[in-house]
C-alpha cells in the first residue's frame, strides 16, 4: 500500500510533451580562454571591536530625553527655504517637548479611551516631503516614543505614480490603516471633486492625521513615555524597491539602532541626536534651485562632516563660477554616500581638483557603501593630513564579467577604476560569497556578493519569513558544501571583494546584474559607457536606464535614453551607433535594443532617478513610445538552433505493394462515390443548367428560388422560376439585338449582389455567351478598385459589359478617367429597362465540355487568374453541393457572401436553380449598416443551413461582441442552425470560429454547427461540410518540423489545425511531395492534389501556356499510380490523416487539413513557415491588437514587441518592421490578405509607411 502511495498518480508534465530547447538552443560554449579565479577560499574579515564610552545611554530615546531635558537650547536641525536661506532651527528642548505631545496624542486622542485607534506595536505611515525634515524628524521620534512603528515613504503625488501600486502593497501588509503627515503636505496632496483625498491605487484606505503643534495635545503632568532599553522589538520599516519592482519593508530593530550609532561613533563620526550634534538639511528641491547650497552652508557653519552623493558633488562644480570666496577648510568629512558606484571615482577627483584650493583636504574624502538590507556595509575613516592616499584598484572589464579579479594593464578603456570604500565596521564580519545559488565563499580573487554580519543592519523583510531567510539569515558554506561557523549573514545586495589591506571594494550592485550568455554585466557600467560617448546634444546626462529582458532562452541588454527636444534625427542615430560600438568594444556584449524616448517622459523615482522596473514593464508591455529605436537580433541572439537538414522525400525506390509509402498508407481520401448515389430526380435528364431553369419555369412557375434583403431585414426583391427565365430571356434578346453578339463571346456582368446578376447570368447562358461576373468599382474609391475592373474586361477579351445605369455613369464618369482609359470599354448594356421581346429559340451547346462560364479571382498570393468552367463541370458542382447539403425545393438557405467567384458564386447564382431551394440573399456590405442582420434573417426564416465569409463572421463577432443582452432582448435563438459554413480558399481560422461559437452559444448556437469550406483556384469546392458525416476534427502539430508532427494540446511550438469540412461527393484528393511528385504517407505534409468532375478545365489567359494547364490541371503522379489519373494541383500544402471515427460510406473516415499556400511559404534555416502562423503571434503581441492610434512613438513600440515574438515563437530573426496606416495591407473579397501585392508594393517603395524599422 505504501508503495503505491508513493507512486505519483499520473506522469509528470514532459512525459507528455519533448520540451525540446535542449536540443533547439544552441548553448554557446565556455571560451576555454576565460580567466578563472586561482586563489585561496577567502576567510571572514573582522572589523575592529566596538569602542566602550562611559555612561551610554541604553536607547536612542533615552538619549533624546537626556539633551532634551538638561541642553533644551542647543540647536538640534536646521531647515532651509527654497532660496537655501535657514528659515528654521529645531533645538533639542522642542524637538523633546513636540515627540512627548505627538507620542501622547497618538497613543491617547486618536480614539476612544476603551478603543484606541493606535496600541504599541502597530505600523504608521509617515507621508511627508523632504524638504520638511522638522516635521518628519518630530513624527518619527513621536513614533518611537509612542513605541509605534514608522514607515516612511514618500509623498504620492498623483494617483499612480510609478511604483505607487507597489508600496501600496507594502502599506497593506504592514497593516497600516493611519498616516501622519503635516498641514501643508495634507493640502497638497491629489482630491476627489468632493473634497476627499483620491484612493491611491494599490493603497489601503488610510486614516490621515495632522502632526502640526496646534493640532497636537499636550500630555497631563504625571504621563512618561515608557523608555525600555534597546532589544529586537522593530523600531522602525524603511523600504526598499526590488529589481523587479516589488517593494519589501526592510525591519530596523532598536538594537540596531543604537548598535549603528555606536559603530559609526567608533569609526569617528558623531551620530545626530545621540551625541547632540546640529544637521542642516539641505533637501533636493532647495539643490535644484540652488545647487551650491550645501558647499554655501559648509562655509557657513564651519561644518565638520558632510553627507553628499555623487550627483550633488557634479552640481557643485557646475555652479562654482558663481563663488569664489566659500571655504571648505572645515570639513573633516565629506561623505559620499553612493562611492560605490562606478563612476564615483572621478566624481570624487574632479571635486577635490576644483576645491582643493577652497583649503577641502584630500584625506577628507570619504567613500562609503550602503545599503537598505545592511544600512551601513563600509566607510572610509579620515586619513592623516600627508599620508598616502589609498590606491585605487584598477580591474580588466572582462575579467569581471566572469567574476574574477584581473587587474587591467593593457587596454585603459575597457578598465574598471574603483576606490575603497573603507573598512568593515566596528564590531561587525564581513565575507564574499557566490551571488548565485548556495552561498559558498568566493576565492580571493573572485568577485561576490558582500555579506556582512553584525548587530547593527536590518533584522528581515517585513511579513516575508521566505525572503528574509535567504538573505537575513545566510550561513556561508565552504567548496564542499559545509557551513563555516555559525554566525549569519546579512547578503547586503552589493558586489564586490575584500583587497589588500582588508580595504573593501564594491564594483556593483546584485539589481544592476545583467547575466548575459554566461557572463555578468553591471548595469551601471553600462551606463557609464553610454555617457562617456559624447552625448550633450542628444541625450540628458542623468537619464539612461540600463536593464535586460529574457527573450529566446537568455538574458538580452536594452538602453533607454530620454532624447533632448532639439536633437535631430541625424545626431541621435549617430549617437546611438556610437554607444552600440562603445558598449560593444568594452564590455564585448551587443545591445539587443536601444530606444529614445521624449525628454521627461520616463517613469520617475521620488527624488527623480530614472525607475528602472517600471521603464522595463513599460518596455515590455509596449507603451515605452520610443521617438526613436534600433534593434540589433542579428548580433546579438547567438544561441539560434543549427539550420535543420531537409528530410529526404519519398522515392519511387521506396514505394511498396498496394498503398503504402516508406510503410505508412498512401495519403490519399475521397468523398462518396457518385456513380453509387441513386437519386428519383428529374433534373438528372438535363445536362444543362439553362435546359433545368426552362423545366422548372414551366413545371414549378411561381416557386419561389431567390429573395433579395435590405438592410433593414425587408425583402427588396425576389425571383420565381418563372420570373427569372423571363427576365433571362430579355436579356438575350438584348444581347443579340443591341450587342450583335454571337454564340461564344464574353460579357462581363458589372452588378451589386443581387438578383439582376443571377438574371443577368441566366440571359448569357440563354443567348449562348460566356459571362464572367466582376465585382463593381467602389463609387468613392476608384482609383484603386476600377483598374481591377479594367484587367479583368482585358484579360477575359469581353465583348460587352451588362450593367446597371447608375454603374454605367460611374464608368464613364470624369473621376473614372482619372483612374482608367475609358475611352476604351467594349460595348456597355444597361438592363435597367428591357423591351418585353424574347429570342425566338434559346441557345443550347452541342456538348457539356463547351464553356459555361468564367471565373476570375484575385488568389491569396495576390494573382488574378480567371479559371474555364464547363457545363459539365458546373453541373457536377451543382449536384455535389446538393448532395451534401440535402438540398430540395422545400429548403431555405441564407447566404451573405460576395457574389463574385467561387464557391460563393456557385451557392449565389448557381445551386437554386438546380436544386430547386430558395435563397435568401443577404449582400454583406449590408451588413456594415446593420450588424444584426444576417442573425436576425436567420432567426426570422428559422434557417437551418446558412453561409457566410469570414470577413463577415469577424464584423459579427467584433461588432456584436457586447451587444449578446441585446440579441435576446430581441427574441434571436439560433438553435435553428444545422450548419454555418464559412466560404473559404484558405487554413480555417480556429480562433476567429472559436470566438464566434463561444459569443452566440447563449443565444442557441451549437458549436458543432460551424465548419469552413475548402475550395482553389483549379477547383472551387473541394471540401464542405454538409449535414450528414462526423463533425470535423482537430488535432495539434508541431510546425517546426518540415514533416507533420502530431503532438499533445499546451505543447510548445504547438499549432491547432481543424478539418477543412468533409470531401464533396465525387471529389478524391492525394497529397504529394511537390518536388518528386511522388504521393507521401498518411500525416505528411505535402501539396494537395484533386481529382473530380467539377475540376475547371484549365485557365484562361491571353497567352495560352500549355506548358502550366498541363502542369496546374492534368498532372499524373510520378509513381504509385497505375489508374494514371489526372490530377489538378491546388497549389495548397496539406495532409491527410485517417481518424477513428466513421463516414457515411461505413469506412473509416480520412481527414483532409490545410495548411497553407504553397506559394507563401517560407523556407528559412531548413524549416518551412506559414505567413499566417508569424501573423497570429504578432497579432497578439500588443495589447490593443495591431491597432496603435497611429502615432509614431506607438508604432515604435511594436518594433521590439514584434521581433521579441517572432524569436520565441518561431526561431526568426525579424529584418525589417514596417508600420503602414490601417487599409494599406491588402486585401481580397473572401478578406484574404494579398502579401505579395504587399510585398511588392514594399520593394517598390509604394507603401507610404509610418515607420520602417531596419533590424541590424
Amino acid at each position: 500500500l505504501l508503495n503505491t502511495l508513493k507512486r505519483p498518480k499520473r506522469p509528470p508534465l514532459k512525459e507528455f510533451f519533448v520540451d525540446d530547447s535542449e536540443e533547439i538552443v544552441e548553448v554557446p560554449q565556455p571560451d576555454p580562454n576565460q580567466p578563472k579565479p586561482e586563489g585561496r577560499q577567502m576567510t571572514p574579515v573582522k572589523g575592529e571591536p566596538l569602542g566602550v564610552i562611559c555612561n551610554w545611554p541604553p536607547a536612542l530615546e533615552s538619549a533624546l530625553q537626556r539633551w532634551g531635558s538638561t541642553q533644551a537650547k542647543c540647536p538640534c536641525l536646521t531647515a532651509l527655504d527654497v532660496t537655501g536661506k535657514p528659515v528654521y532651527t529645531l533645538t533639542y528642548g522642542k524637538l523633546w517637548s513636540r515627540s512627548l505631545k505627538l507620542a501622547y496624542t497618538l497613543l491617547n486622542k486618536l480614539g476612544t479611551k476603551n478603543e484606541p485607534v493606535l496600541k504599541p506595536g502597530d505600523r504608521v505611515a509617515l507621508v511627508y516631503p523632504n524638504n520638511d525634515p522638522v516635521m518628519f524628524m518630530v513624527a518619527f521620534y513621536g513614533c518611537l516614543l509612542a513605541e509605534v512603528i514608522p514607515v516612511p515613504i514618500e509623498v504620492p503625488l498623483t494617483r499612480k505614480d510609478a511604483g505607487g501600486q507597489q508600496i501600496g502593497f507594502l502599506l497593506g501588509s504592514c497593516g497600516i490603516a493611519l498616516a501622519l503627515t503635516s498641514e501643508v503636505c495634507l493640502k497638497g496632496l491629489p482630491k476627489t471633486q468632493n473634497g476627499e483625498i483620491v484612493q491611491f491605487k494599490g493603497w489601503p484606505r488610510l486614516k490621515w492625521v495632522v502632526t502640526d503643534s496646534k493640532y497636537l495635545s499636550k500630555p497631563p503632568k504625571d504621563w512618561q513615555p515608557h523608555i525600555s532599553p534597546a532589544g529586537t522589538e522593530p523600531a522602525y520599516i524603511e523600504y526598499k524597491t526590488s529589481k523587479e519592482g516589488s517593494v519589501m519593508g526592510v525591519t530596523v530593530s532598536r538594537l540596531a539602532m543604537l548598535s549603528h550609532c555606536q559603530a559609526l561613533n567608533t569609526s569617528v563620526i558623531k551620530i545626530n541626536v545621540m551625541n547632540k550634534m546640529h544637521t542642516i538639511s539641505v533637501p533636493y528641491s532647495v539643490m535644484k534651485t540652488c545647487p551650491l547650497s550645501w558647499v554655501q552652508r559648509v562655509h557657513a557653519h564651519k561644518a565638520k562632516v558632510a553627507l553628499v552623493k555623487c550627483r550633488d558633488l557634479h552640481w557643485a562644480m557646475m555652479a562654482h563660477r558663481d563663488q569664489r570666496d566659500v571655504s571648505l577648510s572645515s570639513l573633516r568629512m565629506l561623505i559620499v554616500t553612493d562611492g560605490a558606484n562606478p563612476w564615483s571615482v572621478s566624481s570624487c577627483d574632479a571635486f577635490l581638483s576644483l576645491f582643493q584650493s577652497h583649503g577641502l583636504k584630500p584625506e577628507a574624502i570619504c567613500p562609503c557603501a550602503t545599503s537598505a538590507e545592511a544600512m551601513t556595509v563600509a566607510i572610509r575613516r579620515p586619513g592623516v593630513p600627508g599620508a598616502p592616499l589609498p590606491g585605487r584598484a584598477i580591474l580588466s572589464m572582462n575579467g569581471l564579467s566572469y567574476g574574477v579579479i584581473r587587474v587591467n594593464t593593457e587596454d585603459k578603456n575597457s578598465a574598471l577604476t574603483v576606490q575603497d570604500v573603507g573598512h568593515v565596521m566596528p564590531g561587525g564580519m564581513m565575507c564574499i560569497v557566490k551571488p548565485d545559488g548556495p552561498p559558498q565563499l568566493c576565492k580571493t580573487d573572485e568577485i561576490g556578493e558582500i555579506c556582512v554580519s553584525s548587530r547593527t543592519g536590518g533584522m528581515m523583510y517585513f511579513g516575508l519569513a521566505g525572503v528574509t531567510k535567504n538573505t537575513f539569515e545566510v550561513i556561508p558554506v565552504n567548496s564542499a558544501g559545509s557551513p563555516v561557523g555559525d554566525v549569519p549573514f546579512i547578503r547586503s545586495g552589493l558586489l564586490g571583494f575584500v583587497g589588500p589591506g582588508s580595504l573593501v571594494f564594491v564594483v556593483g550592485k546584485m539589481d544592476g546584474l545583467l547575466m548575459v550568455s554566461g557572463r555578468r554585466h553591471n548595469a551601471d557600467d553600462i551606463v557609464a559607457t553610454g555617457l562617456a560617448v559624447e552625448s550633450i546634444k542628444t541625450v540628458y546626462r542623468g537619464r539612461i536606464a540600463v536593464f535586460s529582458v529574457s527573450v529566446f532562452y537568455d538574458e538580452r541588454i536594452v538602453v533607454v535614453a530620454e532624447q533632448r527636444p532639439d536633437a535631430s534625427e541625424e545626431d541621435s542615430f549617430q549617437w546611438m551607433s556610437r554607444v552600440l560600438q562603445a558598449i560593444d568594444s568594452i564590455h564585448q556584449v551587443g545591445v539587443y535594443c536601444l530606444a529614445l524616448v521624449p525628454a521627461n517622459t520616463l517613469p520617475k523615482t521620488p527624488l527623480g532617478g530614472i525607475h528602472i522596473s517600471q521603464t522595463k514593464q513599460l518596455f515590455l508591455e509596449g507603451s515605452l513610445h520610443p521617438c526613436n529605436i534600433l534593434m540589433c537580433p542579428h548580433t546579438c541572439v547567438t544561441n539560434l538552433p543549427k539550420p535543420r537538414q531537409k528530410q529526404p522525400g519519398v522515392g519511387p525506390a521506396s514505394v511498396m505493394v498496394g498503398n503504402l509509402v516508406a510503410g505508412k498508407r498512401i495519403a490519399q481520401a475521397a468523398g462518396r462515390d457518385l456513380g453509387q448515389i441513386e437519386e428519383n430526380d428529374l433534373v438528372r435528364k438535363h445536362q444543362f443548367l439553362a435546359e433545368i431553369l426552362q423545366w422548372r419555369a414551366q413545371a414549378t412557375p411561381d416557386h419561389i428560388l431567390f429573395m433579395l434583403l435590405n438592410a433593414k431585414g425587408t425583402t427588396v426583391c425576389t425571383a420565381s422560376c418563372l420570373q427569372l427565365h423571363k427576365r433571362a430571356e430579355r436579356i438575350a434578346s438584348v444581347l443579340g439585338d443591341k450587342g450583335h453578339l454571337n454564340a461564344g463571346d464574353n460579357v462581363v456582368l458589372l452588378y451589386p449582389p443581387g438578383i439582376e446578376l443571377i438574371a443577368a447570368f441566366y440571359g448569357c447562358l440563354y443567348a449562348g455567351c460566356i459571362p464572367v461576373t466582376v465585382r463593381p468599382p467602389h463609387a468613392q474609391n476608384l482609383t484603386a478598385t476600377l483598374p481591377t475592373v479594367r484587367m479583368i474586361v482585358d484579360v477575359s477579351k469581353a465583348a460587352c459589359i451588362l450593367t446597371t445605369q447608375t454603374l454605367m455613369r460611374l464608368l464613364r464618369s470624369r473621376e473614372a478617367a482619372a483612374a482608367v482609359d475609358v475611352k476604351t470599354w467594349p460595348a456597355i448594356i444597361d438592363t435597367d429597362d428591357l423591351p418585353r421581346k424574347r429570342l425566338p429559340q434559346l441557345y443550347k451547346p452541342p456538348t457539356p465540355e463547351m464553356l459555361a462560364y468564367l471565373d476570375f479571382s484575385v488568389s491569396t498570393t495576390g494573382m488574378l487568374t480567371g479559371v474555364k468552367m464547363s457545363h459539365s463541370a458546373v453541373n457536377a458542382l451543382c449536384r455535389a453541393i446538393k448532395l451534401q447539403c440535402e438540398l430540395y425545393s422545400s429548403r431555405q438557405i441564407a447566404i451573405c457572401l460576395d457574389p463574385y467567384c467561387g464557391l460563393g458564386f456557385a451557392l449565389w447564382c448557381l445551386c437554386s436553380v438546380y436544386s430547386g431551394h430558395q435563397s435568401i440573399l443577404i449582400p454583406p456590405m449590408e451588413l456594415e449598416n446593420n450588424l444584426f442582420l444576417w442573425l436576425t434573417t436567420v432567426n426570422q426564416y428559422k434557417i437551418r443551413d446558412t453561409f457566410c465569409s469570414y470577413s463577415v463572421m469577424e464584423l459579427c463577432t467584433k461588432g456584436l461582441g457586447n451587444q449578446v443582452e441585446v440579441l435576446k432582448t430581441r427574441g434571436i435563438n439560433l438553435s435553428c442552425i444545422r450548419t454555418c459554413v464559412v466560404v473559404a480558399e484558405e487554413r480555417p481560422r480556429i480562433a476567429l470560429q472559436q470566438s464566434f461559437s463561444k459569443l452566440f452559444k447563449d443565444i442557441g448556437l451549437s458549436p458543432r454547427a460551424v465548419s469552413t469550406t475548402f475550395g482553389s483556384r483549379v477547383n472551387v469546392a473541394i471540401c464542405l461540410q454538409g449535414t450528414s458525416g462526423p463533425d470535423p476534427t482537430t488535432v495539434y502539430v508541431d510546425l517546426k518540423s518540415l514533416m507533420v508532427r502530431l503532438v499533445e494540446r499546451g505543447a510548445p511550438q504547438s499549432l491547432l489545425l481543424s478539418e477543412s469540412g468533409k470531401i464533396l461527393p465525387g471529389v478524391k484528393v492525394v497529397i504529394v511531395n511537390p518536388e518528386t511528385k511522388g504521393p507521401v504517407g498518411d500525416s505528411h505534409l505535402g501539396e494537395i492534389w484533386v481529382n473530380s468532375p467539377h475540376t475547371a478545365s484549365g485557365y484562361y489567359t491571353i497567352y495560352d501556356s500549355e506548358t502550366l494547364q498541363a502542369d496546374h490541371f492534368n498532372t499524373r503522379l510520378s509513381f504509385g499510380d497505375a489508374a494514371q489519373t489526372l490530377w489538378a494541383r491546388t497549389g495548397y500544402l496539406g495532409f491527410v490523416r485517417r481518424t477513428e471515427l466513421t463516414a457515411a460510406t461505413g469506412e473509416r473516415h480520412d481527414a483532409l487539413y490545410v495548411v497553407g499556400a504553397l506559394d507563401e511559404t517560407l523556407e528559412l534555416r531548413g524549416l518551412r513557415y506559414h505567413p499566417i502562423d508569424i501573423e497570429t503571434s504578432v497579432s497578439r503581441v500588443h495589447r490593443n491588437g495591431w491597432k496603435c492610434n497611429g502615432t509614431l512613438t506607438e508604432s515604435l513600440d511594436l518594433v521590439p514587441l514584434v521581433t521579441n515574438v517572432v524569436l520565441e515563437e518561431h526561431y526568426l530573426i525579424v529584418g525589417v518592421v514596417v508600420v503602414v496606416d490601417p487599409g494599406v495591407i491588402p486585401i481580397n473579397s473572401r478578406g484574404e490578405k494579398q502579401r505579395m501585392h504587399l510585398r511588392d508594393s514594399f520593394l517598390a517603395d509604394q507603401l507610404d509607411p509610418i515607420y520602417v524599422a531596419y533590424n541590424m
